[in-house]
């Protein structure tokens, strides 16, 4: 699994910036990775229990914070700070954000959710 060589947020366009020894650089949006994150509060305890997260197009990241050598905690400025991002699922989030951004958009669809574009 290939290890990230540099992480750097970017506030002001509410972007994470991940590159990887792989020579993948990916650009993961700050909500895709509040919404997907992998705390117990968003993907529950066990299968089918993860809880739909909206009302986060305006989230940002205040803080990262390592964890040993293999995640990092993002702490969010809605006060979410729970999630072990490792580098195994930030490269995942990475390689499929097509995928994971698409299935986000049909889950707040299909709960009759509109998203606010971000101002």
């Amino acid at each position: 699994m290939p290890k990230p060589t540099d992480i750097r947020l970017h506030q002001a366009s509410r972007v994470l910036e991940i590159s990887f020894d792989s020579g993948e650089v990916f650009r993961l949006p700050c909500e895709l990775l509040r919404v997907y994150s992998p705390s117990a509060e968003v993907q529950g305890h066990g299968p089918g229990q993860r809880v739909l997260q909206v009302g986060k197009e305006w989230v940002n990241i205040k803080a990262i914070h390592p964890v040993g050598h293999y995640a990092v905690v993002l702490e969010f400025d809605d006060g979410h700070n729970t999630g072990i991002y490792s580098w195994t699922l930030l490269h995942e989030l990475g390689s499929h954000q097509g995928d994971y951004w698409q299935r986000y958009l049909d889950e707040l669809a299909a709960a009759g959710v509109e998203r606010q574009p971000p101002a």
